[in-house]
């Protein structure tokens, strides 16, 4: 049965044009609504928006967020900076020359990361099965929350909608069908502050005049590889059988066949396992001295650490990043035994790494993170034998932490954090 929401009022209204109890004309119609349990939530340029919220005066400017040195990336642009093509991943220096009059800010992840969490407690109290992706978005389970709520799906999420811009202060929007493949495409359609629907029965020929880079995971050299078979749109794709996508493709056409046709087993998990936390910086400059890469060696430790500590998570490995003038990468890993979210512990396990690296090299980006994550029982009373001040400079540092936490990040820095290295 077909019925047309009001996403102002969340009523049922017997008009498709106007609500009959408010007048709004801010609609919601679909066939099949009473079937659809699986929701993607994405905000609507997440930092930018949250960087609105608490500047008024940045309202009605083009804004960008992201790195603002000649090798800044863009992290995420406004709606406005989206306009003149800014777009994330694109080198600052680009997105300057598209779009001059933008305001540019550095990313403060910490915020970020704090108003993402209360996203995910908001989620939480709709469904227990939610599934992050990122800061940003996730996916969730509504299956049997009708009762819970006292309504259908569609009116829980038009609710939780608007309970995020007055709690929060952003938007979101939302995208709501069978599967998960299908939430997210839907969450796409009408940003920003959308809230789309498609069926099982429609998902076919909605999808068969898509070129195939409209499915998520199929990039450029995947698209050119498909091309060359002569499949370009998804109803190419959807003409052959799964069997024939598979001989051509492998797993990676098994796969797309499924997708094409609108089909996706994955399920929610309520959990989507970390692998890693890292922090990384690229430099204004090409830089080639230990003294200053181990400054900002030491600077990424900091912060993978505060990450690290934010989530109550310990790394068992440490790993370390390079890029040298040439763009190729160098990781290096030490184990920590036990695992640790110090940075004092991971800047002492990656500092030989990166001694045996400098020499005639010189390096453009400079990261350090944990992986091999488990919980953090932050217990500093193991002794190391070969290291008997571990335990003592352990101590201090969640002193510091701690000291940080009540009067700011500013309020107290470790000695090696004192020195400025070049500009990064």
């Amino acid at each position: 049965m077909s019925e047309t929401w009001c996403r102002s009022c969340l009523v049922i209204t017997p008009d498709d044009t106007r609500c009959t109890a408010c007048g709004s004309t801010f609609l919601l119609r679909h066939n099949s609504a009473d079937n659809l349990f699986i929701a993607h939530v994405d905000c609507d340029a997440f930092y930018a928006s949250i960087e609105k919220r608490d500047d008024p005066s940045l309202a009605t400017r083009p804004l960008i967020i992201g790195g603002r040195g000649r090798r800044g990336v863009v992290s995420t642009a406004c709606y406005l900076a989206r306009a003149f093509g800014v777009r994330s991943a694109m080198p600052m220096y680009k997105a300057r020359q598209l779009c001059p009059d933008a305001v540019i800010l550095p990313p403060s992840m910490g915020k970020y990361s704090h108003e993402g969490e209360r996203l995910r407690t908001m989620m939480r109290d709709l469904t227990p099965m939610v599934e992050p992706l990122s800061v940003d978005e996730a996916f969730l389970d509504l299956t049997g929350t009708e009762r819970v709520h006292g309504g259908p799906v569609v009116q829980t999420l038009m609710a939780f909608q608007q309970s995020v811009e007055r709690e929060i202060g952003i938007t979101v929007s939302i995208g709501l069908s069978c599967n998960k493949f299908l939430a997210k495409t839907a969450s796409d359609l009408d940003k920003p502050r959308g809230f789309s629907m498609i069926s099982a029965n429609e998902a076919a020929s909605f999808l068969s005049d898509k070129p195939v880079q409209f499915i998520y995971g199929v990039g450029p050299a995947f698209a050119r590889k498909l091309a060359a078979g002569g499949l370009n749109k998804i109803k190419d794709i959807q003409a052959l059988s799964i069997d024939a996508m598979a001989k051509r493709y492998g797993e990676q056409g098994y796969r797309l066949a499924h997708l094409a046709r609108g089909l996706d087993r994955r399920k929610v998990e309520r959990t989507a396992k970390r692998k890693s936390i890292s922090s990384e910086t690229t430099f204004n400059d090409d830089i080639a001295g230990l003294d200053d890469l181990e400054a900002h060696l030491w600077r990424q430790c900091e912060r993978a650490s505060r990450q690290a500590k934010a989530k109550n998570i310990a790394g068992g490995t440490a790993v370390l990043k390079l890029k040298d003038r040439h763009h190729q990468i160098i990781s290096r890993q030490r184990p920590l035994d036990p695992p640790s979210n110090l940075a004092d512990v991971l800047y002492r396990a990656l500092q030989p790494c990166l001694k045996k690296e400098v020499g005639a090299r010189s390096f453009r980006l400079i990261g350090a993170g944990f992986s091999s994550l488990c919980t953090a029982h932050n217990d500093d009373s193991w002794h190391d034998l070969l290291d008997a001040e571990a335990p003592r400079r352990a101590k201090a540092e969640r002193a510091m932490d701690r000291a940080r936490a009540k009067f700011g990040d500013d309020a107290v820095k470790k000695g090696r954090g004192l020195k400025r290295p070049k500009p990064g």
